[in-house]
């Protein structure tokens, strides 16, 4: 690197501008807008205040990042290469390029240093959110008078677009009632989105709308005055609440016929224009050149080194004085299990096994809980206001809750109330399991997963280790009626990639699927039911097998003649399979019962095991109270399902039951009419 003096800002800023612009252009597709109107706030933010690593991403008491405005995605990668991070220039390059670490929006795990998946807008300032709230969580649970060991900022970018979508006031409102003074945003207010002027569609009072949330707001700062902007987040470093800033700046600044207008927001400018810029700019360098000066001002490897070695000989003296609390911390921060998870998860499974109860699955998955509270401390559950409906407390959960008057910690505790709030909590839950230090889930019911669905989809692209705890799963929940009884949604979320859904039949798969779901490096989705459930004897064969997804629960005795049938079923609907075959056996059909708690992990089983728990040439019949078409993969279309595709109605559980059909009788004629 250059000894000589550190580049002025101007040519750190132009450097974005310039890596956004060649970058854009080259692939021909991209958004260059942003990141050359956000180029100073980069600058002020990255070069003067984000504590961080570039050669170790991942060290825990790193400052979280998250752009928001994901869209933007070429500073982003502009700012990891010119800091310093594992992204040489040949990826910038290859931006939106097929296997390139430069995807046209963010992606976690793909790109090191970034922190989550970005681009459907306002999920990421709820990822935010979560992140703050695990790092307030963490530091009331970790440090000491003595000592800190968790003391670190989230910061967020946005736009617009982000203000404009819901989840950001589901998440804004929730970060200042918590009063998350370690999350500060920086809004990119340039006016302009993909239609245009946005005065004719976004009128809102935005610093107003904050204020009136708990934030600290600081307005009308010129988001192209590196120096305004450094004294902002000095000034929002110091707050005991979230803090807004609010930048004026101008898409695509730099470009000298197309910013300030739409046509800079998702467009290569193209060649004329980007000369143009070029000597507007006074950036006299070709496509992808750095020079020297300026690598030398943006490098952060030498501050980043410095940054994680004081930490490390802090938490080293930590370790020394508190032991116990180090190494729980470690572990929990690399996302490990306890040692003595493996037993202490076939305890919990025995236990459910021994007491042999007939309750409602969401029961069993609170006696899931309580056991699994005991062995992992870092636990930490919540409801969107429906925790005494999915029973996602226990007996010694503690409400999270916001600091008290004159103090600026959070009152730490492991059950979160969000509110009705169903896709800002599954958003602000991606944001804490990427976070680490914590195994979270949250609960609502399962017809407001619709509510949440892409950050179910968005979690499942990150494969982050999120659990949704959804109950009232069917026409099972009764007089609330078709508005609250899912239909449609357990095979719509089995069709998510990565995503494992569990529907489970009675305490046993329950918590074999709540020690499923916490062992999972992806998120899950726990199906449970208002009803009670009655309570199957198994082998212990049996119970190793539902870890494998589908396995026969009940077998045909193949010492009696008879025509045989596989009857495959999930949840409340396994009760029914079994009450039908002893009336199939008077009609001389010998009946499979096979349980599928989770088809995801099923379909991902050997072959062998898949054609022993469902053999070729023997007909099927599924029984769920759902859709049907999803079950045609297993039984095809000679097959017969038993199931609903119609909404549902008002009245008791039993009488619905009884009406759409999910009665023996039918099982039985619909398992004669297949063999006929």
């Amino acid at each position: 690197m250059t000894t000589s003096s550190p580049a002025p800002t101007s040519l750190m800023a132009n450097a974005i501008r310039a890596l956004a612009m060649d970058a854009v252009q080259q692939a021909n597709s991209g958004h260059p807008g942003m990141p050359m109107g956000m180029a100073e706030i980069g600058v002020a933010l990255w070069s003067r205040h984000l504590r961080h690593n570039p050669a170790n991403p991942h060290w825990a008491d790193r400052d979280r990042f998250v752009l928001s405005n994901g869209h933007g995605s070429m500073l982003l990668y502009s700012l990891l290469h010119l800091t310093g991070y594992d992204l040489p220039l040949v990826e910038l390059k290859n931006f939106r390029q097929l296997h390139s670490k430069t995807p046209g929006h963010p992606e976690y795990g793909i790109t090191p240093g970034v922190e989550t998946t970005t681009g459907p807008l306002g999920q990421g300032l709820a990822n935010a959110v979560g992140m703050a709230l695990a790092e307030a969580l963490l530091a009331a649970e970790f440090n000491k008078a003595d000592a800190k060991i968790v003391d670190h900022h989230t910061y967020v970018f946005l736009g617009d677009g982000c203000l404009m979508e819901g989840i950001s006031h589901e998440a804004c409102s929730f970060a200042g009632t918590l009063k998350l003074n370690k999350l500060i945003a920086l809004y990119d207010d340039n006016g302009i989105s993909i239609d245009g002027d946005v005065v004719h569609w976004f009128h809102d009072d935005t610093p107003k709308r904050f204020e009136a949330y708990g934030w600290n707001v600081i307005r009308d700062i010129d988001g192209h005055d590196v120096d305004a902007v450094d004294a902002a987040i000095a000034r929002a470093k110091v707050s005991d609440k979230p803090t807004l800033i609010c930048c004026k700046t101008v898409i695509g600044k730099g470009s000298p016929n197309k910013a300030g207008t739409h046509d800079v927001h998702g467009a290569a400018l193209g060649a004329a224009e980007i000369a143009a810029a070029r000597e507007a700019l006074g950036w006299k360098w070709e496509p992808f050149v750095i020079p020297q000066e300026v690598y030398a001002a943006w490098d952060a490897k030498e501050a980043g080194a410095k940054f994680e070695g004081e930490w490390n000989t802090a938490f080293a003296q930590y370790r020394a004085k508190y032991p116990a609390e180090a190494a729980d911390f470690e572990r929990r921060v690399s996302k490990q299990l306890p040692a003595d998870w493996a037993a202490k998860a076939q305890a919990i499974i025995a236990g459910a096994n021994e007491r042999g109860e007939t309750v409602a699955t969401r029961k069993a998955s609170q006696q899931a809980i309580e056991g699994l509270a005991a062995v992992l401390p870092e636990l930490l559950g919540g409801s969107a206001d429906l925790t005494g409906s999915n029973l996602t407390n226990w007996k010694a959960s503690k409400p999270v809750r916001a600091p008290k008057n004159g103090e600026t910690g959070i009152q730490w505790g492991n059950h979160i109330n969000y509110g009705v709030r169903e896709f800002g909590m599954s958003a602000a839950i991606n944001g804490i399991a990427l976070h680490g230090g914590y195994k979270v889930f949250g609960g609502t019911f399962l017809t407001f997963s619709d509510y949440s669905r892409n950050a179910l989809r968005v979690a499942a692209l990150m494969k982050s280790p999120s659990i949704f705890v959804y109950t009232h799963d069917s026409i099972g929940l009764g007089e609330d009626g078709p508005t609250h009884q899912s239909i449609e949604h357990v095979a719509s979320l089995r069709l998510i990639p990565n995503l494992q859904t569990w529907r489970p039949s009675d305490t046993v798969e329950t918590a074999v699927a709540w020690t499923q779901a916490v062992e999972h490096h992806g998120p899950s989705t726990l199906i449970f039911s208002r009803q009670n459930l009655a309570f199957a004897p198994r082998t212990d064969a049996q119970i190793a097998n539902i870890a494998k997804g589908g396995y026969v629960l009940r077998d045909w005795n193949d010492d009696v003649p008879a025509r045989k049938i596989i009857l495959i079923a999930t949840g409340s609907e396994v009760e029914l399979a079994l009450n039908a075959i002893e009336p199939l056996a008077r009609e001389g059909i010998a009946a499979r019962v096979v349980s599928m708690p989770c088809a995801n992990v099923f379909d991902k089983q050997d072959a062998e095991y898949r054609e022993r728990v469902l053999p070729t040439g023997v007909r099927r019949v599924a029984i769920e109270a759902g859709v049907t078409d999803y079950w045609r993969k297993y039984v095809g279309l000679e097959g017969g399902v038993v199931g609903i595709d119609t909404f549902g109605e008002s009245a008791p559980a039993g009488v619905l039951f009884k009406h759409f059909g999910f009665t023996v009788e039918h099982v039985v004629a619909t398992a004669k009419a297949t063999l006929a």
